[in-house]
Parts: C-alpha cells; structure tokens; sequence
C-alpha cells in the first residue's frame, strides 16, 4: 500500500447482551492457542482472532480505543509484542456509537489505510483482510467491505451489492431480508477517514443545546452516508466464508462449542 497500514479497533462497548461478566468482553476466552517454545495449550481470547488475522495482512501497528475501566484490555495485550505487533491505546470522548470510538484515532491515522473489524466478530478466511487489501488496490475504491452468507438478518447490517460488487445499499437488522450477505469487517482509505470524520462533526454540531444528544450511531450508517456522497464503496464476498458475532448468549455458546470440539481441550 502507498499509505502506512494501521489496525484500528473499537472496544468502547458495555456488552450489555451478554453481561455481567468479570471484565471486558474483548478478553473472553474462546478457544486455545500453542504458547510459550513448549506449545502448551493456552487460552485464547476472542479478539486475539481479529488481531492474529490483521497480522496475517501484514498489519503490524494497530490502535485500540478503549472506555474508562476496562483497563484489562491494555494489562493483558501490553505493547502487543506477544503478536508481533505493536498496539496503542485511546481513550473513547464520545459516547454516541462505535463511529465516534473511531473517530478519537483520527489525528493519528488520518493518512492511513485502516484495516478495521469488531472485536467480538469471529470469521474465516484467516486472510480476509489480505484479500481485502487487494481489493482495495485493484478496485481504487476508497472502502472495501468483508461481506458473508448470513441466515439472520435481524443480527446484521445486510448489504445490496450490484453485479461488479459495488454497495447500492443497506438494511440494518431487518426482520427479514431479501439480500443474502452482511458485512463484518473493512479496509479504508484516507478519503473514507476523513469523510467519517467531516460527517460526525455536523452530525454532532446539530446537537448544539445542552443535554441535547445524538442518538447512537452505528458504522454501517456512516458506510450508507458514504455511498450517498458518491464515495466508491466495494466488497469482497466470501462465499464459503464463515462469521459469528459472539456478543450474544447464544452466539457465545455456538463459537465455545466450535472452538472446543471431541478431542480438544
């Protein structure tokens, strides 16, 4: 890429679906990995996945952004050497939804390409975000989005695609859908940071008078900004992929049962 390539990931969430739980939910164990020069069985947590695929991508710098309290995070990732990357932390200003978590990276990564996925989002290929990249070359679009078969939509941001693979359109949580895929991570250019950025200004520029907020915004409705304005937005579908949101109990449930199969630990 002609742009530094960056990491950026929002952990400002409550995980309300699935709380109480003891700490932050990007540290929930889900699976083993081989640790240490013996390759003992550790446990491995659930964004270690989305980590471990951007370091895949050659990702080797990544951001964090973090809320007050969930400290763990940083204690437990450190300057994230143990994956062979190095990871920053940020701190979460506004909070109106995932964008504007995002958003607190801006004067950092505002010349970057952004490789971007939720931390509780489980997915295959494990080079997804490499081929999203190429995509990202090939097309010259200024986004790129991950894009998988889902059979609930009501659990997705599902995605209208035309023939070449370009983004018509959303539907966010349908009841029932027509459409076939939802996304679940994304690379970007500067053109993309810099459009989120400019939208959330005004956005939160309407909300002028004193407790007076901006309801809660979601990524998916920054993308559908995006098309509007014109903003070349492209996906890559994978068909045989797979994707699994774990911020739900049962959801949580079925990537524990996948990753802790007969024989395994």
């Amino acid at each position: 890429m002609e742009t530094d390539l960056i990491g950026l990931i929002p952990a400002g969430g409550k995980a309300t679906r699935i709380s109480p739980l003891p700490g932050s939910k990007e540290l929930f164990p889900v699976g083993f990995h081989p640790h240490g020069p013996e390759g003992e069985l550790r446990p491995k947590v659930v964004s270690h996945y989305l980590l471990e695929r951007m370091r895949t991508a050659g990702v080797t710098k990544a951001f964090i952004v973090i809320r007050k309290g969930k400290w763990d995070i940083p204690e437990y990732y450190g300057d994230g050497s143990g994956l062979d990357m190095q990871i920053g932390y940020l701190m979460m200003h506004q909070p109106y939804g995932p964008p504007y978590t995002l958003d607190q990276a801006y004067p950092f990564v505002g010349h970057c390409t952004v490789a971007f996925g939720f931390p509780d989002i489980l997915f295959t290929p494990e080079d997804a975000f490499a081929q999203l990249l190429g995509e990202l070359d090939a097309r010259q679009a200024d986004v790129v989005l991950g894009v998988f078969p889902v059979n609930a939509p009501h659990k997705w941001d599902m995605v209208d695609l035309d023939p070449s693979g370009r983004v018509k359109g959303f539907a966010f949580k349908p009841a029932t859908s027509h459409l076939r895929y939802g996304w679940a991570l994304a690379v970007w250019r500067p053109s993309f940071t810099a459009f989120m950025h400019g939208f959330l200004a005004r956005r939160t520029a309407g909300y002028g008078q004193p407790g007076s907020t901006p309801p809660e915004l979601s990524v998916g409705e920054v993308l559908e900004a995006a098309v509007a304005a014109g903003l070349w937005v492209g996906s890559r579908v994978f068909e045989d992929g797979t994707c699994l949101d774990v911020g739900t109990p049962e959801d949580l449930l079925q990537a524990i049962r996948n990753a802790v199969g007969p024989g395994q630990p």
